[in-house]
């Protein structure tokens, strides 16, 4: 079974480097993830999602392949790339892949402008060890599916980071 975990960073770099550092545990087997989505709110309001596949191009390219292959049978390869191209793409950005679009967009919402929140959908990780690698990002739980243990090491490990970040000091212009 997959847990959901929403955490919120105050800028998309922010929850971007997070995002590495579980690609980082990935390579090293200490975390198993479907998928990690970062959801931004823009300044305008409207929420971006970035998405590891981007399955529009991924459409395009498969039916431009299969375009090519039809369009080689019947003696005119250029328009079967175009054509097939054209439904791949439409295809693609029918097509949801892990965490769902419009739940993500819903829950970040809420944010601020500028504001960032990382999905991740776990299959498998070593908490202790995962949780010791990423408390010194910060962040804010903002939706879990954990049980209440691990959702609660959670909340205190980011916690605890944002508790021990150095105040920014006052610069003297003399």
């Amino acid at each position: 079974m997959s847990d959901l975990v929403a955490i919120v960073y105050p800028s998309e770099a922010k929850a971007e480097e997070v995002r590495q550092r579980l690609f980082d545990l990935r390579k090293q087997y200490l975390i198993e993830f479907s998928d990690a989505v970062i959801a931004v709110k823009t300044d305008a309001g409207a929420v971006r999602l970035n998405q590891l596949v981007n399955m529009t191009a991924a459409g395009a390219a498969s039916g431009s392949f299969w375009g090519l292959l039809i369009g080689v049978i019947f003696l005119n390869p250029l328009i079967g790339v175009a054509l097939g191209a054209a439904s791949g793409a439409l295809s693609g950005a029918f097509t949801d892949y892990g965490i769902n679009d419009a739940f993500m967009k819903e829950l970040a919402v809420n944010l601020k402008p500028g504001d960032a929140a990382l999905f991740v959908l776990i299959q498998n990780m070593t908490a202790d060890k995962v949780l010791k690698e990423i408390q010194g990002a910060g962040g804010t739980v903002l939706k879990t599916s954990l049980d209440d243990a691990k959702e609660s090491a959670l909340r205190e490990a980011l916690a605890k980071a944002a508790t021990t970040q150095p105040e920014p000091s006052a610069v003297n212009a003399s």
